[in-house]
C-alpha cells in the first residue's frame, strides 16, 4: 500500500472512531426524543423501540398542564440572562484593569482572585450568602438569584489572559489618536475579543441555567423558582413514572441552551482554535 494510501486508511478509521464516540455522547439526548415521543405503554416495551412509530406530542401538553413550565423557563432566561450579562461586564472590566493598568497591590489582589477559584463555593458559602439575601430581604426575589453570582474569577482570569496577548502598539496609537483608556476599551479592545467573549457567553449562561440548589433554597414560591426546579417538580407529581411526559419536560429545559451554542458556535469554535494557536 502507497503511502497516500495508508493516510487516507488512517483518516478514514479517526473519523469511524470520531463518529462512534459522538454517537455514545449523543445517544442519551435520542433516547430522550425517542421516549418523549411514545404514549405511557411503549415507552418500556420489549424490545425497546428507539424510533417511534408515531408521534404522541400529549406528552408536551401534559408536561405545561403538570407544571407551569411557561412562568419557569421565563424565571430561567431572566437570570441566566442577567447572570451572563453581569459576568460579562466584570469580567471584562476586571481583565482589562488586571491586564492594562499599573496599581498599587495588584499582584496580590490578581493572587487573592485566582486562590478563590480553587474554593467550592456552592457548599463554602451558600450558608452566609443565604443569611446576607435574607437580611437584605431579597428572598424569594430576582436580586437573590442574580447579584450574587454577577462576577467571576475564571472570566477574569480568561479575559485577562487574553487581553494581554493584544500588542500594547494598539493602545500606544490609539493614545496617539486622542482615544481614552475606556474609548480604547470599548471600540478597540471589545471588538478585538468577540471569539473569546462569545465563548464567555456560552459557558456562562448554560452554567447559569442549570444551576440548581441556590434556587431551589432562595426560592420559597412556584412562581419564583426556574425551570431546573420545574424538573424535579415533575418527577414528583409524575407518582406513575410516566417518563414520556418527564421525558419530554427534560427536553424542555435543555432546548433553549442547545439554541444558545448552536447560534454561537461559531464564536466558540474560533474561541478554542484560538486558544490552541496560543499555546
Amino acid at each position: 500500500m502507497t503511502r497516500s494510501g495508508r493516510q487516507r486508511l488512517n483518516t478514514i478509521l479517526i473519523e469511524i472512531v470520531l463518529i462512534l464516540v459522538s454517537f455514545i455522547f449523543i445517544m442519551p439526548l435520542i433516547l430522550a426524543v425517542t421516549m418523549s415521543l411514545q404514549p405511557p405503554e411503549s415507552v418500556f416495551s420489549f424490545p425497546p423501540k428507539f424510533f417511534p412509530t408515531s408521534f404522541h406530542w400529549q406528552n408536551y401538553v401534559e408536561a405545561f398542564h403538570t407544571v407551569p413550565f411557561g412562568r419557569l423557563l421565563l424565571n430561567s432566561a431572566i437570570v441566566a440572562a442577567m447572570i451572563t450579562a453581569g459576568k460579562i461586564i466584570t469580567g471584562t472590566l476586571a481583565g482589562y484593569a488586571f491586564a492594562n493598568f499599573k496599581f498599587f497591590g495588584k499582584n496580590f489582589s490578581f493572587a487573592f482572585l485566582f486562590a478563590t477559584l480553587f474554593l467550592p463555593a456552592e457548599t463554602v458559602m451558600i450558608v452566609p450568602l443565604f443569611s446576607l439575601m435574607k437580611q437584605f430581604g431579597w428572598v424569594n426575589t430576582y436580586w437573590a438569584l442574580t447579584i450574587p453570582f454577577m462576577a467571576s474569577a475564571t472570566n477574569t482570569f480568561l479575559l485577562r489572559q487574553h487581553f494581554l496577548t493584544i500588542p500594547s502598539s494598539l493602545e500606544d496609537s490609539a493614545r496617539i489618536d486622542g482615544a481614552g483608556p475606556m474609548t480604547y476599551f470599548i471600540k478597540i479592545l471589545l471588538p478585538l475579543s468577540k471569539a473569546v467573549i462569545g465563548g464567555a457567553v456560552i459557558i456562562n449562561f448554560v452554567y447559569s441555567w442549570n444551576m440548581y440548589l441556590w434556587p431551589l433554597i432562595i426560592t420559597m414560591e412556584d412562581k419564583m423558582k426556574t425551570v431546573q426546579i420545574g424538573v424535579k417538580m415533575l418527577i414528583d407529581a409524575e407518582s406513575a413514572n410516566n417518563w414520556g411526559i418527564i421525558m419530554a419536560g427534560t427536553l424542555i429545559a435543555v432546548l433553549p441552551t442547545l439554541i444558545v451554542f448552536f447560534t454561537l458556535q461559531d464564536l466558540f469554535v474560533r474561541s478554542l482554535v484560538r486558544s490552541g494557536i496560543k499555546e
